[in-house]
């Protein structure tokens, strides 16, 4: 970032150069609203802007008209008020990021015109919206600077109590400032991105937009919303960008676009957070709630609900990149058996086509000669087959020619048709056209053939970039970057669901409304314990923006130094399968072995784990049942139960599992960690001992066989009471309920077949 004296230029990448920038940027600002009207269901007001001068600080250009614009104001319930702008552009009605729930109705409002303020109110008299065209109180004394701007001064009030306010006048002076209310930039005489800026209170704390690799409360930090190949989990760039953000003001923003954007919490100015969305469109939805899982449930409302997974998926999934023949895979399941390691899914990556990576949808007829019946055998052992695969298409693919001549790929603008290798899309001939509903069809019918074999799961990798030197059917590539993995694990779960029968996928990528469509996991973590630091405050992020289910590879997905062969450390290997078992799902997946039998001294201990998992498989399905029908994930920030509790908004290394569990991973080698405990009475879940909570444990320790992990006291845990090799082996109906009270000694003790 070139950091100039001029924040809100920064903010806004314009170049203060202006011999750049002459006759091709101009800013626009908001005035006051000069006429409002109904508008359906909702009200309009009608916005005037003001040119700015093209210089190096902000006054109005007098020699240039006013443009008006129109704000639209309309109201979901009576939680939800949507704020949309078009500048010159129509604001989606229907999208495939919005899923609106049916209980979800829009209501009518309504306007009242006072001596200086414009009131929104809805059907029950609640005021919902406030535009002040006061002008500022003056005590004047002095005349060396311009009196302040005309600003648009709006109060937004999405439940009637919550005031959400643009930020009028975040400036120095006049002439500087560090945000601004409402404004666009005009390129070549076009409105090409739009700015809004929302005050933020000195003590604010922000969670969400997507998966993010930092720190718990985000104020400080600005985000580009860009999806792309986050290449590990401890960097800026992420491959789930998420337009949704969730304030301790206890009020949620959700920007309905596919464009790239730019968040800044409290960055340029920590007396505002501002939103930039490269289209001439704003369209936000503001949610305003009780407490943070409240608003994500209305979140959720609008951008869909996901449904369970089956039971099948909550087992161990084994995997490595990669299993390459039938003779391989089966001895590998053979021998999780004979060594009694529970396990349901087997995954093979990139290496089951003819070409390591060469994706054609096709077993290697040499070493899988009988696909249907390698899937068979193994689903009879009780293992069902992940496939890997991708959305690009190499120029030596068996399919590129018919994908080419039907327009189911990109069409790239330059004539150079790329072969394919590995870990980029770039690498790629084109991308598959989802936008096309003839492409889709026919990426349905390759995934149609190996699910009839009996394949269970598409692992949709990548998709976080596509092409953007090329032309789509029906959108521009800017704004179908971020927007395609919903469109791309869409088409893979839909056909899934119809053949075989369960809804699931295994995505990388994602944006709004890719929770409709789980699993989603982490991304390519290091395997080191910086890694799994990584990985867990992405997926504590990813959890509040809308995703219920979320995964992670077990170690750790690439050796360090050594991309594909460094050792995985055996303390890693322990520490970070005790947190996968408190994770949604647990898949085992890396460049170099990762069966635990590789690990001969610690495989007692993992088998161990193996199996305290499926004995919490019903716990696991009865909060996995929560998350389809409120606000909460499976893996829950502490701030979602301790919303008062500051503390909570900033740890980003513990979180609860569903709605009894605290779990506090050890990340280090030293077996010990700080544990913070809230408010209420926990039970050592390995030990059975009692502490009230609203407090820290400092230097806790805890054996490589135990974690620290608490249970709310008097909670009923339903758990599994035999052991099995696999889901198939389980009768739910033998569920039992273990409850943790004075009585309770520790896990360990009561089941005595682990």
């Amino acid at each position: 970032m070139k950091q100039t004296n001029h924040q809100f230029f920064d903010f806004l990448d314009f170049n203060t150069d202006l011999s750049l920038e002459e006759g091709v940027s101009r800013v626009w600002k908001a005035c006051k609203p000069t006429a409002i009207a109904q508008n359906g269901l909702g009200v309009v007001l009608t916005v005037p802007f003001q040119c700015q001068l093209l210089s190096n600080e902000f006054a109005p250009d007098k020699s240039i008209l006013r443009k008006d614009f129109q704000l639209y104001l309309r109201a979901f319930g009576d939680k939800i008020l949507r704020v949309s702008i078009g500048f010159e552009k129509e604001i989606m009605e229907v999208s495939p990021m919005l899923e609106i729930a049916a209980e979800l109705q829009e209501i009518k409002l309504s306007f009242e015109i006072k001596e200086e303020q414009w009131e929104v109110k809805d059907e029950k008299g609640i005021i919902r919206a406030i535009f002040d065209l006061s002008n500022p109180e003056i005590d004047h004394w002095s005349d060396l600077l311009t009196a302040p701007e005309e600003s648009m001064q709006a109060i937004f009030l999405p439940d009637g109590k919550k005031e959400i306010k643009v930020s009028a006048y975040d400036q120095f002076f006049p002439n500087r400032m560090d945000a601004m209310c409402l404004s666009f930039i005009e390129r070549y005489n076009e409105p090409a991105k739009v700015s809004i800026s929302f005050h933020a209170k000195p003590d604010e704390k922000f969670v969400g937009t997507g998966e993010r690799f930092c720190k718990m409360d985000l104020a400080g930090h600005t985000f580009q919303l860009k999806n792309q190949d986050g290449q590990g989990v401890n960097n800026k760039r992420t491959y789930k960008n998420i337009p949704f953000y969730l304030s301790s003001e206890m009020y949620g923003m959700f920007l309905h676009t596919s464009a790239y954007c730019k968040f800044s919490m409290a960055d340029f100015s920590t007396r505002s957070v501002q939103l930039l969305v490269e289209e001439p469109i704003l369209d936000i939805f503001l949610i305003g709630e009780e407490n943070p899982e409240k608003i994500m449930f209305r979140y959720k409302q609008l951008t869909g609900f996901p449904t369970v997974p089956p039971l099948w998926s909550y087992g161990v999934w084994m995997s490595r990149m990669t299993y390459f023949s039938e003779d391989e895979v089966n001895e590998i399941c053979d021998r999780m058996r004979a060594e009694d390691f529970p396990c349901d899914v087997i995954h093979l990556d990139t290496g089951w086509f003819k070409t390591d990576w060469l994706c054609e949808w096709k077993f290697n007829p040499e070493r899988f000669p009988d696909p249907k019946r390698f899937v068979s055998r193994l689903k009879d052992n009780g293992y069902r087959v992940s496939l890997w695969q991708m959305p690009y298409i190499a120029a030596d693919a068996e399919q590129f020619e018919e994908a080419k001549a039907n327009k189911y790929m990109s069409i790239l603008d330059s004539k150079k048709e790329q072969g394919g290798s590995n870990f980029s899309n770039l690498d790629y001939a084109g991308t598959i056209d989802f936008t096309y509903p003839k492409a889709v069809e026919w990426y349905k019918n390759l995934l149609r053939e190996l699910l009839e074999m009996g394949v269970v799961c598409i692992k949709t990798d990548f998709g976080e970039e596509i092409h953007l030197d090329a032309k789509y059917h029906n959108m521009a590539p800017e704004l179908l970057n971020n927007l395609y993995a919903l469109l791309y694990q869409k088409a893979a779960f839909e056909v899934t669901k119809e053949v075989a029968g369960d809804g699931v996928v295994w995505a990388r990528a994602g944006w709004a409304g890719c929770q409709r469509y789980p699993i989603h996991w982490g991304g390519d973590a290091a395997a080191s314990w910086d890694g799994m630091a990584g990985s867990l405050k992405g997926g504590l992020h990813l959890g509040l923006s809308g995703f219920g289910f979320w995964s992670h590879d077990v170690p750790g997905f690439h050796g360090v130094p050594n991309f594909m062969n460094s050792v995985v450390p055996d303390d890693l290997y322990v520490r970070w399968t005790q947190f996968g078992v408190f994770t949604s799902h647990i898949r085992y997946h890396g460049t170099s072995k990762r069966e635990p039998y590789h690990y001969p001294n610690i495989s007692d201990i993992v088998r161990k784990w193996w199996k305290l998992r499926y004995a919490l498989l019903p716990y696991i399905l009865e909060q996995s049942e929560l998350t389809t029908t409120t606000g909460y994930p499976v893996l829950r920030a502490l701030l979602l139960h301790h919303p008062a509790d500051k503390m909570c908004w900033h740890i980003d290394d513990q979180y609860y599992f569903g709605d009894d569990f605290l779990v506090a991973p050890i990340m280090n080698s030293e077996n010990t960690r700080d544990v913070y405990l809230p408010e209420g009475i926990w039970v050592n879940f390995f030990t059975g001992e009692i502490i009230q909570g609203g407090c820290w444990l400092n230097n806790f320790e805890a054996v490589m066989e135990e974690m620290p992990v608490w249970v709310k006291k008097g909670a009923l845990i339903p758990m599994y009471p035999e052991a099995v090799n696999c889901t198939d082996e389980m009768d739910l109906q033998k569920t039992i309920s273990i409850t943790i009270d004075a009585n309770f000694k520790g896990i360990w003790k009561h089941l005595n077949f682990i």
